[in-house]
């Protein structure tokens, strides 16, 4: 019973990530004018939904954005690839509503000159989670 579950869930995140995704493919850069504020949480790894974090894991290695629709929320997830040592984190530049649907930008951050770090290589990436809705999410450059 679990894994009809877990795969009702996996066909759920194929068949509405289409919909719910809309990535820049260059080109012109669009504008989106903020509607409204969008209260959101960056989500530990320990708490992303397990199926959001295979697809993370298999993607990992490139840089991603992905979206994925829970039974109670919205997760927003961005991925920057593989890079060179520890240190980086990522910022949330704006998450905002528009008429569109719902805008994410994000900037990876490296590691200070000064700073000590690993020089494994990481795979950096944060996940957001929202209320649950049904919307388009445009991931902003």
């Amino acid at each position: 019973m679990k894994k009809r579950n877990r795969i009702k869930r996996l066909l759920l995140f194929f068949a509405v990530m289409p919909l719910c995704m809309t990535i820049g493919c260059g080109g012109e850069k669009e504008e989106y004018t903020k509607t409204g504020d969008v209260e959101f949480t960056v989500v530990e790894e320990a708490d992303v939904p397990t199926e959001l974090l295979d697809v993370i894991k298999e993607k990992k290695n490139e840089a991603f954005k992905l979206t994925y629709l829970a039974e109670d929320a919205l997760y927003l997830a961005t991925g920057y690839g593989e890079q060179p040592s520890g240190g980086y984190s990522i910022a949330v530049d704006e998450l905002f509503m528009a008429k569109e649907g719902v805008c994410l930008k994000t900037t990876l951050i490296g590691p200070a000159a000064d700073e000590k770090v690993t020089t494994a290589l990481t795979y950096p990436y944060i996940v957001i989670k929202l209320q649950k809705m049904e919307t388009q999410v445009h991931f902003l450059e």
